[in-house]
């Protein structure tokens, strides 16, 4: 088996290329060199961009930005099957955003012209990358309308039930890590969860927040009537 052919049997296994021949996967798998890379690594930053294609093999990146202030707000945590990079043809511009591995990835990167030449002119990839990257809009708008409507409580609620409908019920975040995601403090996640576990709605675990009651805390998440006390902030 070629290089190219064992990279086209790991991307068979996304959703992306699942219906395509054997000879287009592994024209794909040829012009998409594989990488495995640690964990805290940044792969590309405002400072160093980077006109590249990244399909997540295994593993998870983070996507942030950093204000003037210095605090990070986390924009995506992308998943194993998913596409992140500076794409302008995708409608991707990232000029402001940094991407740093959360764990051990692997990542197939490609470049513009590839992505061009086989990707964007397949109407069925073409299809699913519109699909994919309207889901990640979608839910940067549902956070930013969060941020504003919502209290700190209420939006770490809204989105644990909304991880945890996406990628079930163990979620896979540090209490910092959650915090930089609704754009609030550790200290308030860490009070919030605990009332949230006193209630029964979840447990902590190191590094997993397991959701053991999705409709408390998305009513929760929807009605408000967390500890008024934490819940009267909005920072």
């Amino acid at each position: 088996m070629t290089v190219g052919q064992v990279r086209g049997f790991i991307l068979r296994e996304l959703d992306l290329f699942r219906d395509l021949s054997d000879a287009e996967i592994d024209a794909i798998g040829a012009a998409a060199p594989m990488r495995t890379i640690p964990a805290g690594q940044v792969l590309y930053s405002p400072g160093r961009p980077t006109e590249v294609l990244f399909i997540l093999k295994g593993g998870r990146v983070r996507l942030y930005m950093i204000g003037a202030d210095g605090r990070t707000l986390t924009t995506a945590i992308v998943e194993p099957g998913q596409l992140f990079g500076e794409m302008v043809p995708l409608g991707q511009s990232l000029t402001d955003t940094y991407a740093e591995t959360l764990d051990p990835s692997v990542v197939c990167l490609m470049s513009r012209t590839d992505v061009d030449r086989l990707l964007l002119s397949d109407p069925r990839i073409a299809a699913r990358l519109a699909e994919i990257l309207g889901r990640r809009v979608a839910e940067l708008e549902t956070r930013l309308s969060d941020t504003v409507l919502k209290s700190a409580p209420d939006r770490i609620a809204s989105t644990l039930a909304r991880l945890a409908d996406r990628d079930g019920a163990s979620i896979r975040l540090t209490h910092e890590q959650l915090a930089d995601l609704v754009g609030t403090t550790r200290e308030t996640v860490t009070k919030v969860l605990g009332d949230l576990a006193a209630r029964g709605l979840i447990q902590q675990k190191r590094g997993r927040i397991l959701v053991t009651n999705r409709s408390g805390v998305g009513h929760l998440a929807t009605y408000g009537g967390l500890n008024p006390i934490i819940g009267g902030s909005h920072s």
